[in-house]
């Protein structure tokens, strides 16, 4: 019964990764990989030099400037779309009129494209014409170089991968705050508990087993996140905004001659780091008592 569903994933996701670790132990790239020029087929010569490439990349600066921003990036981000997206669930959870359509406003982030939202997102921060600097030019204030200053170029992105986070944060959120029994709420207003003993005793406890999950999936998520990244800024200016992924593309599609083996071996770091993560946060979970 599950053959075919192992046979689908061991296609698309086994022997992908494993190619992927045997290329980062190579020496491959675009002029000893093999081709078809024509009718002619060029065999490859590629070699194997097995951790040479882990050592490089290890022994480099920009790996490690490149995972220090994605670290900041992705804390910076998990964090503020949690805080919002529970701050929003919250008040979405009372009964007030047109709670509905305030839940369809704060879901339409989410039912959008990315790259749809990222495009609307780079005429906003446009430093000519955007309605972000027009903004501030009516309010007296200079206008702010969006994508091409690297600090504002990182509160750019982080801001924008945030507004697509918020939806899922909420809808999550919401559904754990739905799950506590209001009774316990009432026994604890009849107790003489005020909104902020009610929020800290009831609602945090009650939402985090949810919040566990979804911080973890949110963290993993956002450690890859392609799409914001290199449509929003390409990873600019000079680089200052790339994160890991984007660097290991950047390797392998774009600069000349691709290096295939070095792109590889920063996804096998990648990996690696993600694995790591995951199975501390577990333990860590299970030290507070949470089975996951």
């Amino acid at each position: 019964m599950i053959a075919p569903v192992v046979a689908v994933i061991g296609v698309i996701i086994g022997w992908p990764l494993v190619r992927g670790v045997y290329l980062s132990l190579t020496d491959a790239d675009e002029a000893n990989v093999e081709r078809t020029i024509g009718v002619n087929t060029i065999e490859a010569t590629y070699e194997f030099v097995g951790l040479e490439n882990y050592t490089r990349i290890l022994q480099d600066g920009d790996f490690w400037d490149r995972l220090g921003w994605t670290v900041v990036w992705t804390v910076a981000c998990v964090g503020v779309t949690f805080l919002i997206g529970l701050g929003l669930a919250v008040m979405l959870n009372r009964s007030f009129r047109g709670r509905t359509l305030y839940r369809m406003a704060l879901i339409l982030p989410w039912a959008i494209p990315a790259f749809v939202s990222v495009f609307a997102w780079r005429m906003l921060y446009n430093e000519r014409n955007g309605i972000l600097n027009s903004l501030l030019d009516k309010a007296g204030i200079e206008g702010i170089s969006w994508l091409s200053d690297p600090t504002w170029a990182k509160v750019a992105v982080i801001a924008v991968n945030v507004w697509l986070g918020v939806p899922f944060m909420l809808i999550a959120m919401l559904g754990a705050l739905q799950s506590i029994p209001a009774e316990q709420y009432e026994a604890a207003e009849m107790d003489g508990a005020g909104p902020w003993q009610r929020f800290t005793n009831i609602t945090l406890p009650g939402v985090r087993s949810v919040s566990m999950t979804v911080v973890l999936l949110s963290t993993i998520w956002t450690f890859n996140m392609f799409p914001v990244i290199f449509l929003l800024t390409r990873g600019g200016p000079a680089g200052s905004t790339d994160i890991l992924v984007t660097e290991a593309y950047r390797l392998a599609f774009v600069s000349s001659p691709r290096d295939f083996a070095n792109s590889a071996a920063w996804g096998v770091l990648i990996l690696l780091l993600l694995v790591l993560f995951a199975i501390g946060y577990r333990r860590a979970l299970r030290r507070q008592g949470e089975v996951w």
